[in-house]
């Protein structure tokens, strides 16, 4: 059974910045696709970042610029850099992990941008 555990949500200003971090349990980590959703109350969840296993990335148009993903193999762990962060990036965030993008989740960790 692979786990995905997200972790470093929080609160924070309009224009600030948070490091998420995603572990992934077992032994096939360097060969998953990674990913970062997000899903705000009352819409769809929506595809944020996306990590393949040679790095190639795929942002959403809204986060471009602004979030980074990257991933560390050695330490089983993706992120995500989120700078300059707006009201409208308030969401639950989830990682995903698998040979297919989305085969695994995690809990999700919550992410609140207000003044």
């Amino acid at each position: 059974q692979v786990q995905v555990v997200e972790s470093g949500g929080g609160l924070v200003q309009p224009g600030g910045s948070l490091r998420l971090s995603c572990v992934v349990s077992g032994r096939d980590f360097n060969i998953y696709i990674m990913g970062w959703y997000r899903q705000a109350p009352g819409k769809q969840r929506e595809l944020v970042a996306s990590i393949t296993m040679g790095a190639t990335t795929h942002y959403a148009d809204s986060v471009k610029g602004r979030f980074t993903i990257s991933r560390d193999n050695a330490k089983n762990t993706a992120y995500l850099q989120m700078n300059s962060l707006k009201p409208e990036d308030t969401a639950v965030y989830y990682c995903s992990a698998g040979r297919a993008l989305a085969s695994y989740w995690g809990q999700g960790t919550q992410v609140t941008v207000s003044s």
